[in-house]
């Protein structure tokens, strides 16, 4: 009996360096990014998320809990504009504030999340213009942070690209038919 304790002791030992030195092989940092051409210009596309008052309309985690409480602070839209939320396990909490705007070219957002993980990351918008075919902006859409090594051990099951990917394909896909009604 003893024996069998030992041998599991082992392997399980083994697994668990395995699973720490396949996250120490992780990057430091990460970065998801999606694009999408949305057939409008970039001066309607650019207020729909320089404004957190709009994202209702756009955003894939707006309605992952009908009971979420939003505050708004700062600015209206724009420059210094606030956006937290508070809500079930399916969105958490955190806080949203815009650190720089180019208009109609760029956002810069400060996003730190406080449940059920913190993180602190930024968010960036740019919207570039396209000329082919009538107006149309390409809009990219990039989160970029820290990996501290507990994320990173989490990478080791769990592919973030793909999974915080898939949201942000959702909303470009909703910012896209907003956009363009």
């Amino acid at each position: 009996m003893l024996e069998i304790v030992a041998i599991i002791a082992v392997v399980l030992a083994i697994a668990i360096a395995i699973v720490l030195i396949l996250a120490s092989a992780k990057p430091a940092t990460f970065r998801v990014e999606r694009t999408a051409v949305v057939k409008a210009p970039p001066e309607r596309v650019f207020p729909l998320i320089g404004n957190f008052h709009r994202w209702t309309g756009w955003s894939p985690w707006e309605n992952r809990d009908p009971a979420m409480k939003r505050t708004y602070g700062g600015a209206e839209s724009g420059e210094g504009a606030v956006y937290a939320w508070d809500g079930n396990k399916n969105v958490g909490s955190g806080r949203m504030e815009i650190l720089e705007v180019t208009s109609p070219s760029k956002i810069v957002i400060k996003l730190d999340f406080f449940k059920p993980f913190e993180g602190h990351n930024t968010a960036e918008f740019s919207m570039l213009p396209q000329s082919e075919a009538g107006p149309a902006t390409t809009i990219n859409w990039v989160m970029h942070g820290p990996a501290p090594f507990m994320h990173r051990i989490m990478q080791v099951f769990m592919n973030f690209d793909r999974m915080i990917g898939k949201d942000f394909e959702a909303g470009l896909a909703k910012l896209k038919s907003l956009a363009e009604k």
